[in-house]
Formats: structure tokens, sequence, C-alpha cells
């Protein structure tokens, strides 16, 4: 660079050298100035090749450095050996600059975005799809006892959970036994339709109380209480139709409505519903924090639906009669913060009050069936995975003198005078995993005018695959 420096000076001072005087420096001449421009032309001159030199003595050192660098290689001066010289410092230059690129290259790079097809991301669109396994053994011991022991595989569940959009979701479940398949449950739910109220469409276990909602493989026990069974059937109440459920707050109690109108074709309540009138239920729930370790539930519920169609000895009868069936359900339970995956205790109770209107068989004109029954519950968790449940169950059956007749619109009827049936029992259940349980039971049934007193014993395991596990709706 130095060397193009003075190069370029060289040239400049010999283009003024060589140049025609211009007037100005004829006038220069004149005055006698151009002889000390010439003086200071010739100093720089002088200064050019002082540098000159000094450059040429700094290669020459710089030759030897790099013959030094080179074991072996005896010192020469001739030019071919300069002119190699020249060419080694420059592959050492080249050397040094790779060096420094390669110290750069060791830095972090800068993070790139990587853009992929949108059509990989389409699999979070499937629904959520879990499989529920019930397996139940049993052994009865009593007078009356047609089958006294079998092993059943109750079903097999299929549970199909998706959100549509942030504002709705849909759940199914499809339960398959060794008869079949049948539609257990469809819904589709729309959240926030109005404050704090959702709707539901479609196919759905109601809500009667607190247990009818649950699936038979998410409960405390291996069925459903007796008196819910006696009541709506094996199967509880579940029908199609629209729910609409709101909740609140006023203060320190969170309070729960639903209203749901269903079609009426539950066998046992509205099984003379010809005409297929909607049935209508109201399910009302409060909720409060006793401590922060304990809550308290109390609600009740009411459904009413119509009958019209009723067989008698003299041929069938039309006229429409109302049905009622009234509920309350209490519970209690105690968690503690510090222990709760080790330790609880929860006490819940249910009671079914039926009033139903109906025309005898015996064609003796209009009556009433009034059954009820309740259980009682008490569940406590003992270690991380294991619980011991205590229920009891009551159902008082409907007395009439027609009780044994084949048409009976509520069965079972029954004609022994304070006939009733009771059921005594305890479970321990083992959670293998949140997706696999096992439980033992023992239970003693007896009654008056409902069959004799009964021994059994149960087994049963529970399996859930899927993102669900033991979901309980």
């Amino acid at each position: 660079m130095r060397l193009k420096i003075m190069s370029l000076l060289i040239w400049l001072i010999a283009l003024l050298m060589l140049a025609p005087p211009s007037r100005a420096e004829q006038e220069m001449v004149d005055s006698g100035e151009l002889q000390t421009l010439k003086d200071q032309l010739q100093e720089a001159m002088q200064r050019i090749g002082e540098i000159e030199t000094e450059h040429a003595a700094q290669i020459a050192a710089l030759n030897e450095k790099i013959q030094q660098l080179e074991p072996g290689r005896p010192p020469d001066t001739t030019a071919d050996e300069k002119a190699q010289a020249g060419d080694d410092l420059e592959a050492l230059r080249h050397a040094a600059a790779a060096e420094a690129d390669k110290k750069t290259s060791t830095e972090k790079p800068l993070e790139e975005t990587t853009f992929e097809s949108g059509n990989l991301g389409l699999q979070a669109m499937n629904p959520e799809i879990s499989v529920t396994g019930d397996m139940l053994e049993f052994y009865r011991e009593g007078d009356d006892v047609q089958t006294s022991s079998d092993v059943v595989f109750r079903g097999m569940g299929l549970h199909f959970e998706a959100y549509l959009d942030p504002y709705s979701r849909f759940k199914a479940a499809v339960p398959i036994n060794e008869n079949g398949a049948e539609l257990g449950e469809v819904y589709f739910t729309r959240y926030g339709i109005l404050p704090n109220t959702n709707i539901t469409l479609g196919k759905f276990r109601q809500q009667f109380g607190v247990v009818n909602r649950w699936h038979k493989h998410a409960l405390d026990w291996f069925d459903f209480p007796l008196a819910l069974r006696m009541v709506f059937g094996p199967g509880g109440l579940n029908q199609t139709g629209l729910s609409l459920g709101w909740n609140g707050a006023t203060g320190p109690v969170t309070h729960e409505l639903i209203f749901q109108a269903t079609d009426g074709d539950n066998g046992q309540i509205l099984g003379q519903n010809a005409k297929n009138r909607p049935s209508l239920l109201t399910h009302y729930k409060i909720y409060k924090d006793l401590s922060p370790s304990t809550y308290v539930e109390l609600g009740g519920t009411g459904l009413v639906g119509w009958n019209n169609e009723w067989p008698t000895t003299d041929g069938t009868i039309n006229q429409t009669l109302t049905a009622y069936v009234y509920g309350l359900d209490f519970a209690i339970a105690w968690e503690p913060l510090d222990r709760m995956r080790y330790r609880n205790i929860e006490f819940r109770t249910e009671a079914y009050f039926v009033d139903k209107e109906i025309q005898a068989p015996d064609n003796s004109g209009t009556d009433r069936l009034n059954p009820w029954g309740f259980y009682s519950s008490l569940l406590a968790k003992v270690g991380r995975t294991i619980d011991i449940n205590l229920r009891f169950d009551y159902y008082r059956p409907e007395v009439k003198s027609y009780g044994d007749d084949p048409g009976m619109p509520l069965s079972p009827t029954v004609t022994t005078a304070d006939a009733y049936r009771q059921q005594a029992g305890v479970n321990l259940t083992w959670f293998q995993s949140p997706f696999v349980k096992f439980r033992a039971g023992y239970a003693y049934a007896s009654g008056r005018g409902t069959g004799a007193a009964e021994n059994i014993v149960r087994l049963q395991m529970v399996f859930a695959a899927g993102p669900h596990k033991h979901e309980r709706y």
C-alpha cells in the first residue's frame, strides 16, 4: 500500500515538472518563488528514496524470519529464492486469514426458521379416542339363586372426544358387549351461549342426582345403586334431547341449575308414552367449601313425563296421566391439601321418590304408584392406590293386589305387605396405575317379598387405554 502511494507521488511530481509553465508560474519565477518550490520538491524526492530503502530492509528482515521458521532450509539470496520468499509470505498471510475465519465459524449460527407443510398438523384435528374394558366375576349363594357363578366381560367402551372450535365440543360413548354394540351417548356442547350458560344437544345420561350421570366402569362400586336401577332400569336414565346448564356464585356458595327436555322413552317410568311426549327435568345444586380441606354439596331433582296408553284385562285404555320422580342428593368430603393423594373421606347419599298415575291392569280404574328408595356410601382412601368403600342400599316397592300381573307398568310391584329389599356391602379397590384398577367385594342382600337372602362375592378388573382414563362422564 505504501509503495502505491509513493508511486503516485512520483508520477504527480513528474507531471508537475514536465508541464509547461502557466502564467501564474511565470509570475512566480519573476518573483523568485519558483526556486523555493523546486527546493521543496527536491526534499520530497529525497524522503521518498529513504522510504524505499527502509521498506526494502523490512522485506529482507521478514524473509529472514520466514527462513528461520522452516528448519533445514539453507539461506539463499538469489533472485528466484527472494521471489519464493515473497510467495511464502503470501501463503503465511493466507494461513493467518484462514485461522481467523475458522475462529469466526465456531460462533453459534443464527437460528433459522424451518417451514413445513401444513398438512402434517392435520392429525391434531382427529378426535381423541379412548377404550375401556370392564370384566366381572361373581359368586352367589342363596335359596333361589339360578346362576351361582359366572365370568362376564360386561363391556368394552369406545369413547370419542374433540373440541370442534373454541366454543364447542363433541363427545360420544359406544358400549360393546357380547350381545352387540349400542349407542350410549353422543352429544354436542356449545359453551357460553349466554353468560355462564352452556347448551348440550344429543343423547346423554341425564343429571338426575349425581351418579346417574356416571359411566358404569367409572363408578366407585360394581354397579349402580339398587334404588336407581329399580326406578329407571338397569342402565339408569339416558334419553335424547337438549340440556341447558347454568352455574354461578353468590359469595362463598356456588349454584348450578340444569334444565333438560328429552324424548320420554324410559321403559320404567315412561313405558306407556305411545305419543312420545317429551319429559322435563330440572336439577339444582349448591356447593360450598366449609374449610380448605372440606366441601359440601346439596342437590334436588324433579322429573315429569306423561303416559297415555294402558293395557288392561278389558282392552287398551287411552288416557294421558302424569308421572313424577323426585330426587335428593347430599355429599360431604374431607381431603387434606397436604395429603390429598393419600387420605380422604367422602360420604354420599341419594334418595328417589316416584309418584306415577296409572290405569290399573285389572281395569279397576285410575291408581297411583309410590315406590321409593335410597343408598348411602362411605368412601375412604387409605393409601395412594387403595380405596375402601361401604355402601347400604334400600328399596321399598309398591304393593298392589294386582302386583303379579305381567302387564304391570312399573316393575317390580309386589303383593306382599311391607315389602322391601336391602343390601349392605364392602369393596376394596386397588389402582395398579391410573389406567388399571382391580376391585374385590362382598355384599349381603335380604328383604321381604322381594326374594330370598343371598351372599355375593365379586371380583372386577377395569382398564382404560387412551387420554381420558376412567372418565366418569
